[in-house]
């Protein structure tokens, strides 16, 4: 379903853009890796997912992205799941280096140690807004294929359970990323 909102954004974009800006519109889809570190998490993790990019005029672009990533916390008493949905807005000052600004909605799942469901604190999934920060590179490989790695440093708080014997309280949730993908031209 957010794919078809992607999609129906970029093509409401490009509807209502000017004829010589559509001209210039390139759009790009492919997969991305990265490796991500919550600030208070245990270890620096992989994440996976797919990105959708635009250029609308040499300088300006619009990124649609849908990942998957998990972390752990307090010495694995829980388990941080999460499929960030992003939008990002992209600022190209040179022809292959990029920066921009962007929000997430994050659905996320904590998942507790048994030894935690056990004694009554449960499971849960929720949504949660962040936005982000990103600096990058995008260098053509081909006329159909660039390839693309940035750094992002994402801002999110969750509302974590007391647990006890764990120290989960003040947990900070912001994370870093270090992304690297391969985009194909549509």
């Amino acid at each position: 379903m957010s794919r078809i909102v992607m999609l129906g954004l970029v093509f409401g974009v490009l509807i209502l853009s000017p004829l010589s800006v559509r001209s210039q519109t390139s759009v790009y889809l492919g997969p991305h890796l990265g490796i991500q570190k919550s600030q208070d998490a245990t270890d620096a993790n992989y994440l996976v997912g797919a990105t959708l990019r635009a250029k609308f005029m040499q300088i300006l672009g619009v990124e649609g992205d849908i990942g998957y990533r998990q972390e752990k916390y307090g010495s694995d008493v829980l388990t941080v799941r999460s499929w960030p949905v992003t939008v990002t807005g992209l600022l190209y000052p040179l022809p292959i280096f990029y920066g921009g600004l962007g929000a997430g909605w994050y659905n996320t799942t904590f998942d507790y140690a048994s030894i935690h469901n056990d004694a009554g604190i449960s499971d849960e999934t929720t949504q949660k807004f962040g936005w982000h920060l990103v600096a990058g590179v995008e260098l053509a490989a081909s006329p159909k294929v660039k390839v693309f790695g940035d750094v992002r440093y994402a801002f999110i708080d969750y509302n974590l359970k007391n647990v006890p014997d764990a120290v989960l309280d003040g947990v900070k949730a912001d994370f870093y990323s270090i992304n690297f993908g391969l985009l194909l031209r549509l």
